[in-house]
């Protein structure tokens, strides 16, 4: 099991750098994780983690057709917003595990 440590807090992440457990989540920790990705988050940024979030949280298995479906963004607008694979660059800027649809 890796860490990482942001703003003096250990946050457990796995193999690939997303976060174990998702109440740790801070937009401390999404503005860090989306510069590395060289995105800089706007509040259409957050509507979509926050989404995102959400859904994990109630257990739908999130694929990148719902999110055209969710009324925040289409699917243009979600690849426009989170470049190089939009819902596994987005899954980790919000603090969520990788999805199964996910390679």
């Amino acid at each position: 099991m890796d860490t990482t440590t942001m703003n003096g807090q250990q946050i457990e992440v796995n193999e690939e750098g997303y976060m174990k457990d998702p109440a740790q989540w801070t937009k401390e920790w999404a503005n860090q994780i989306a510069a590395e990705h060289e995105i800089t988050l706007t509040d259409k940024h957050f509507e979509v983690l926050n989404w995102l979030r959400e859904k994990q949280a109630e257990g739908v298995s999130l694929n990148i057709r719902k999110v055209g479906k969710s009324g925040i963004v289409d699917i243009k607008q979600f690849y426009a917003l989170f470049p190089g694979g939009p819902l596994k660059v987005s899954s980790k800027i919000a603090g969520i595990p990788k999805p199964v649809s996910c390679v």
